[in-house]
């Protein structure tokens, strides 16, 4: 079936309507200089209310990689995203502790090269670059770029997804993982409960249609 990560969580409420749906990865933002920034002991108190299945993940943005251990482990975290421009060697020293996902931004000329450097990554997220901003843009890139290619690691797909365009998202890339944010909000940081249960839906229902073999 089709993975999904709903990111930029912010509240208990919106964590439990997410994980009772169905979501297999909740990914909560630890970098300020995000709108859905919420600091690490309000992350701890979600997760400690949380009681099903889903994959914690905690995002984190070319910082200290001893506050990066830090955090993941008070939180309780199942998964690191790094979200910035982390060596490979800061990714290799994490991947002792835990489980990776680095995110790459892809635009026109993108050097798909540069992953062979990252083979300690679990999983590579490709998410779209908009100059002076980590994510959350609500933009998609040119799925193009990843049409017909094929990676040593499970891929997420991220960058302007919705309940409009995942299912097209995922006939034309077949990521192992859709993840949304903005594409099932409110406003930043607060989810839209009815966009949140569509997005699951389609996104599983599709990818399990499209991925049967």
């Amino acid at each position: 079936m089709a993975k999904v990560k709903i990111c930029g969580l912010t509240n208990i409420k919106d964590a439990e309507k997410a994980e009772g749906l169905g979501a297999d990865y909740l990914g909560f933002i630890f970098f300020d200089n995000s709108p859905r920034f919420i600091p690490p002991d309000e992350i701890k108190r979600i997760i400690e209310s949380l009681h099903g299945q889903s994959k914690k993940v905690g995002l984190f943005l070319d910082q200290d990689i001893n506050f990066v251990r830090s955090q993941a482990g008070t939180c309780k975290l199942d998964v690191v995203q790094l979200h910035g421009t982390e060596s490979p060697g800061y990714v290799g020293e994490l991947k002792k502790d835990f489980t990776v996902i680095k995110t790459f931004r892809l635009k026109e000329g993108f050097d798909f090269n540069v992953l062979r450097s990252y083979e300690a990554a679990d999983f590579y997220l490709f998410d779209t670059f908009v100059k002076g901003v980590a994510g959350g843009t609500g933009i998609p890139f040119d799925w193009g770029l990843l049409e017909g290619k094929s990676f040593d690691k499970p891929m997420f797909l991220a960058g302007g997804l919705n309940p409009d365009n995942v299912r097209h998202a995922i006939d034309r890339v077949r990521p192992f993982v859709v993840d949304v944010a903005s594409g099932v909000e409110k406003m930043p940081g607060k989810k839209d409960h009815i966009l949140l249960e569509k997005f699951i839906k389609i996104a599983k229902t599709e990818y399990s249609n499209n991925n049967s073999k």
